[in-house]
């Protein structure tokens, strides 16, 4: 099963995405992109039922980069299952089951570069939702 998203003016601080689903296979199928206008990969996350772990890292001018590993696992097999990524200026970050479980710098620039979403999986998808969100709350409401 695929989700594919077009961010229309590209990434910006406040976009958040929210993937909800069941993780009713043992297998690693499973991984969000976020992708730039050339074809890159800005952010790659990749969680790893197999070892209990959460990946991230960035394909950029046809190589990996440096993996960013996370133990900070809270998906289960066989249960529904939440992910969350936001974006603010200086990081992407990751929730799980409403737990933080990766926090990645950004890697690629400018963020309005990064035009479009996707999402992998062989797991049961139930909703994926791209939405920009506001911020205002996190000043104080000013």
């Amino acid at each position: 099963m695929q989700f594919e998203a077009f961010c229309a003016g590209g990434l910006a601080p406040g976009w958040s995405l929210l993937v909800q689903g069941h993780s009713d296979s043992g297998e690693d199928k499973f991984e969000i992109n976020f992708l730039s206008e050339a074809g890159d990969i800005a952010f790659h996350i990749k969680p790893r039922f197999s070892s209990a772990t959460v990946v991230g890292n960035t394909f950029q001018g046809g190589r990996w980069g440096q993996e960013e590993v996370s133990s900070v696992f809270r998906l289960v097999l066989g249960e529904p299952f939440e992910m969350e990524v936001s974006s603010d200026e200086e990081h992407f970050h990751v929730h799980a089951q409403e737990h933080k479980v990766l926090q990645f710098a950004h890697r690629h620039r400018p963020l309005a570069a990064i035009t479009r979403v996707q999402v992998l999986s062989d797991h049961r998808l139930a909703q994926v939702e791209l939405a920009r969100r506001d911020l205002s709350w996190w000043d104080g409401g000013h």
